[in-house]
């Protein structure tokens, strides 16, 4: 189920549906009666081959102000959130010329998929989507490249950065160490920072003038300016038009420098700045939390051995063929006597169909929530009643169930994993800092 109910949702896209891009879009798009309007305009950057046009950054500039204004961030002057935009179009520009030079590629069956997640997670169908998004002016194959850009964007920065870091046994022997002595009762920090990057082979000179830039923004912070405007306006990292914020994170998730700047301040404090591989960063603490969670040694723990089978709403399968159908499966099983595995080999839709639906043995938090308490409510060989989760209906059957009580393993590949999202942020910025430096660029930004 790893990949089959949880997995899946990082394989998609975080696309925000209707509201903020869709709506922004709109206003674009009004004067043309719904349909997306060119028109010939001037440049306003040059990324390698490629250009930038006034017209692309207005429309992502009323995204951007609409992001803001919903999130209640006072936005900076609009040219210093345009450079702001424009600087972050031009790293997503250089990212997808990059992965159409190394063949990633997305086909129209993912795409196909990822629009009816999006639609599902929206409490509508493809259809129903289609028809919302020209009530705001956005057409549905703009929409369809976008997500199909998120995904090429995704599975670049997989391969590219993701599945390069590397975690050493050493390094979890001494992560495993730490935590043996940590309290069920850990603690979340909700960080926000203001990056700025440092140029790949900058001079001394260069260095120093970045650090005290980062030293009269974090005065300015001190003195009562909005942190979340000057993330706004100043910020490289992905976050800056969301104030900066990283959200809640429990501290093995978190870069060990920002810990250690932040983990004895107080909710609202400033941290002084700290250097990284990819420049320098103004933090602060928004708020820390108690956060119930299992230790990572020690505790037993009990696996369950489960199968499913999956169907999902389409347009040519709505809601209620779907469960019609799965009513039908249930009692060819359970009064038919009809084998699970060989039902769940013809009609589900997930990967582990050719396993009979066996998705193996499974820890508690390797499934979404939904799966997981109709899971625990069966009895081993019971099969559910229809289940409903992010990712379509399901039948559940528990084969066995067992107690691991030193599940030594297990903890290992915790460890590893809480590593490797702690060095994965840091890594993804330093490479997109090394992107950005070996693309060309023009700027045209003049009297925008």
């Amino acid at each position: 189920m790893q990949s089959a109910v949880r997995g899946a949702v990082a394989a998609l896209v975080s696309v925000v549906l209707v509201g903020v891009p869709a709506a922004a879009r709109a206003q674009m798009a009004a004067a043309g009666g719904g349909r997306e309007v060119r028109t010939l305009d001037r440049v306003v950057a040059v990324v390698n081959d490629e250009v930038i046009t006034a017209y692309e950054l207005r429309s992502r500039l009323a995204i951007a102000e609409q992001q803001l204004a919903r999130q209640n961030i006072a936005p900076p002057p609009r040219a210093v959130l345009a450079r702001q935009v424009l600087e972050r179009m031009i790293l997503d520009r250089a990212q997808l010329q990059l992965a159409r030079e190394t063949g990633v590629r997305v086909d129209d069956a993912t795409v196909n998929a990822a629009i009816a997640r999006i639609a599902e997670q929206n409490g509508l169908t493809v259809s129903q989507l289609r028809e919302r998004l020209q009530r705001e002016g956005v057409t549905f194959s703009r929409f369809r490249e976008e997500v199909r850009d998120d995904i090429i964007l995704n599975r670049l920065r997989d391969r590219e950065v993701d599945s390069r870091i590397q975690v050493s046994d050493s390094e979890i022997d001494n992560f495993l160490a730490e935590q043996a002595g940590v309290a069920s009762d850990a603690v979340e920090y909700n960080i926000a920072h203001i990056l700025l990057r440092v140029p790949e082979n900058a001079s001394a000179e260069t260095i120093e003038s970045v650090r005290r830039r980062a030293q009269e923004l974090l005065a300015q912070a001190q003195a009562g300016a909005d942190f979340a405007r000057l993330a706004a306006s100043y910020s490289n990292a992905p976050e800056a038009l969301a104030g900066g914020e990283l959200g809640w994170r429990t501290a093995e998730r978190l870069p060990t420098l920002f810990l250690e700047a932040v983990k004895d301040l107080k909710p609202g404090e400033l941290g002084p700045v700290v250097r990284s591989a990819g420049g320098f960063h103004v933090l602060k603490l928004l708020g820390k939390r108690s956060a119930v969670q299992a230790k990572l040694v020690g505790a037993p723990v009990q696996q369950t051995r489960v199968r499913h089978i999956l169907l999902r709403v389409s347009e040519n399968t709505p809601e209620p063929d779907v469960l019609r159908r799965l009513h039908d499966l249930r009692e060819r099983i359970t009064k038919g006597g009809q084998d699970f595995g060989q039902l769940a080999r013809l009609h589900s839709v997930d990967p582990s169909a050719t396993r009979g639906g066996d998705l193996g043995w499974v820890y508690p938090g390797d499934t979404v929530p939904e799966f997981e308490r109709a899971m625990n409510a069966l009895d081993i060989g019971a099969v559910s009643e229809p289940v409903r989760t992010p990712f379509g209906w399901h039948l559940i059957q528990v084969l066995e169930r067992r107690t691991e009580e030193s599940p030594l393993e297990r903890s290992r590949l915790a460890a590893r994993q809480a590593l490797r999202e702690r060095k994965a942020d840091e890594a993804y910025l330093e490479w997109l800092q090394q992107l950005r430096d070996r693309t060309y660029v023009e700027l045209k930004l003049e009297d925008f």
